[in-house]
């Protein structure tokens, strides 16, 4: 790695990704309502195994499902009610593309975008599920296999900090044109199961010609979440086109707007959470978890 890029915020660090852990953790709650308009439906009840809740019986319930501690306690029948069992699989889709590859204040998109999909793994693994990852590059992308438990995030974190400083270079090496994104969405059919949740973290700049109707296909069987990693401080500006120069001597354009950002975000005709590159990871944590409550549908 070069030593100008070998700075927090611009290069990402698999410790500071697994730092982030007690992060996400810390910033569930239960809020009320979704940062995402419509909100998540809530967790469904079935027959499974996993116990949802224990209430007084009702006639007509099921006598199999007495809680024989419950009813001991109170000296009143209660019955146990059961949550559907379902296999929550998460795909992370990282955009490393070298639009990704700037910030103005304290990380480049391509980092916030990173910890804010780690977040959100950490989470998932917390909450049982399976977490894989699609780092797409200017290069080859980057593909892990959804998997369980700790060992699981471990491997999607090592290779996002792979992916990353392979992303950087390819850019030192001025390799500085955007791959479509709907090109590099088309392996996500081959990489998540249907019924998977995909949660992109992108600035969406270069979608192709066809990111609608491949985000419009994917949700016909898999949930596909959008958050847009921006730079509000770009916000702040004149409106207006300015020229900035990189570290290592790269030059990009950032677009300036007057007023702040739109409350509402749509991306290819689907809703979308924006995310300050800018911002704290505490901040993006609170965000992460009023957006994806714990009991959402995938």
């Amino acid at each position: 790695m070069s030593a100008p890029l070998d700075v927090p915020g611009v290069r990402l660090r698999a410790g500071d990704l697994i730092a982030l852990r007690p992060v996400a953790l810390a910033a569930v709650g239960e809020p009320a309502l979704s940062d995402l308009p419509g909100g998540f439906i809530t967790r469904k009840r079935g027959h499974g195994q996993e116990v949802a809740d224990i209430r007084e019986y009702m006639p007509g319930d099921d006598l199999r499902h007495l809680d024989r501690g419950s009813t001991a306690r109170t000296a009143r029948p209660h019955v146990r009610q059961f949550q559907e069992e379902r296999d929550r699989v998460t795909l992370l889709i990282a955009d490393f593309r070298p639009s990704m590859l700037w910030g103005l204040t304290r990380a480049f998109r391509s980092v916030s975008a990173a910890e804010a999909l780690t977040l959100l793994g950490w989470r998932v693994i917390e909450e049982g599920g399976r977490v894989g990852l699609l780092a797409l590059s200017a290069g080859e992308p980057v593909i892990i296999p959804a998997r369980g438990r700790v060992r699981g995030m471990l491997d999607v974190i090592g290779a996002l900090a792979r992916a990353h400083d392979a992303a950087l270079e390819t850019a030192l090496a001025g390799d500085l044109d955007d791959p479509p994104l709907d090109d590099g969405l088309s392996r996500v059919e081959r990489i998540a199961p249907r019924g998977a949740e995909l949660v992109i973290a992108s600035g969406f700049e270069n979608p192709g010609n066809s990111l609608e109707d491949r985000l419009n296909a994917l949700g016909r069987t898999r949930a596909p979440r959008l958050l847009l990693i921006s730079e509000t401080a770009a916000t702040r500006l004149p409106r207006g086109s300015y020229p900035i120069r990189l570290p290592d001597g790269t030059r990009t354009r950032v677009a300036g707007a007057s007023g702040g950002a739109a409350p509402e975000v749509r991306i290819a005709g689907h809703v979308a959470l924006e995310l300050d590159a800018g911002a704290a990871v505490e901040e993006t944590a609170r965000h992460l978890a009023a957006a994806f409550p714990k009991d959402r549908e995938p």
